[in-house]
């Protein structure tokens, strides 16, 4: 692997790095077209319907650091054969006919993305392992950016609209919401389930979250994270590379969706400077001797 610089902005765009000039990309960026999901792009412009989005990843920090690292944002892009591959070697490894079928009806728990199926030769269903992708989100829009790279073929670094990731809605809420409910199904079932996302993912948790009973891969636990990274290659692409497979409980999940551990929660008294530094600041509350000696507690 070796190493490329990003900044703030698009990074694959229609499956290609935004510095490829290759026909096969200059075709792609034309006709739309994503070479994960073998199809037109299924992420269309709000405002305009028959324009897609085409964004894979885009760069970005994670929680406040410095680095910059591309950042997946549409789940197609998981749809790589070695992340298959992955499944199949970390958890399918015994099993001799293995088929896959998506958007499959969990009930109550609404749909699988994916369900990993062994069959015997009349397709009877023998055994199953659960499978969702979660991709980040972004607060904004960066699709000023490829508007540019389409019509210019690179970006100026001219001002644009700004965007950021929203870990904690796709990450902190969406995910462990449906962690925790499919995961109660299948562990009713003494199964598990599998959540496919970027290992910078497990990170903004690990830093944000109380991740205390999450461990290293527990063939018992009901609910996995198995993570993937985006590497550099020497073919001058992003890949998508395995990387490592978390466990955890259903209460292991409750305490994720509580946020930080109970150490980092604020005391009273601090929660109360918190108050008067807001009120005063709205000038609700007068700035005297009496106020700002609450601050200084």
């Amino acid at each position: 692997m070796t190493d490329k610089r990003i900044g703030k902005h698009p990074v694959e765009v229609f499956g290609y790095d935004f510095e490829d000039k290759s026909e096969s990309c200059r075709l792609a960026i034309k006709q739309q077209y994503c070479k994960y999901i073998k199809g037109t792009c299924v992420k269309p412009r709000k405002s305009e319907p028959n324009v897609k989005v085409g964004i894979c990843s885009v760069g970005s920090s994670v929680n406040k650091g410095k680095e910059i690292k591309p950042v997946i944002i549409c789940p197609q892009r998981f749809k790589e054969e070695s992340m298959f591959e992955a499944i199949r070697r970390e958890y399918l490894s015994k099993w001799k006919n293995v088929k896959w079928i998506q958007e499959v009806n969990l009930g109550v728990g609404g749909n699988v993305d994916y369900v990993a199926v062994e069959v015997d030769k009349y397709d009877r269903v023998k055994d199953f392992l659960c499978v969702e992708i979660q991709a980040a989100g972004t607060t904004g829009t960066p699709y000023p950016y490829v508007k540019e790279l389409i019509e210019t073929g690179g970006y100026t670094g001219s001002k644009k609209p700004s965007f950021g990731i929203n870990w904690a809605n796709e990450f902190a809420k969406t995910m462990m919401q449906q962690a925790y409910k499919k995961g109660k199904i299948v562990e009713s079932w003494h199964r598990k389930i599998v959540f496919v996302v970027q290992d910078l993912a497990i990170d903004y948790l690990q830093a944000t979250t109380d991740c205390s009973k999450l461990t290293a891969s527990n063939p018992g636990s009901p609910v996995d994270f198995c993570t993937f990274r985006l590497e550099w290659s020497d073919q001058a692409k992003w890949s998508l590379a395995f990387d490592q497979i978390r466990s955890t409980t259903i209460e292991g999940i409750n305490l994720i969706i509580g946020g930080a551990r109970v150490s980092e929660y604020p005391t009273e008294a601090e929660f109360i400077g918190s108050i008067v530094k807001k009120g005063i600041s709205d000038g609700v509350l007068q700035s005297n001797d009496h106020t700002r000696s609450l601050l200084s507690r």
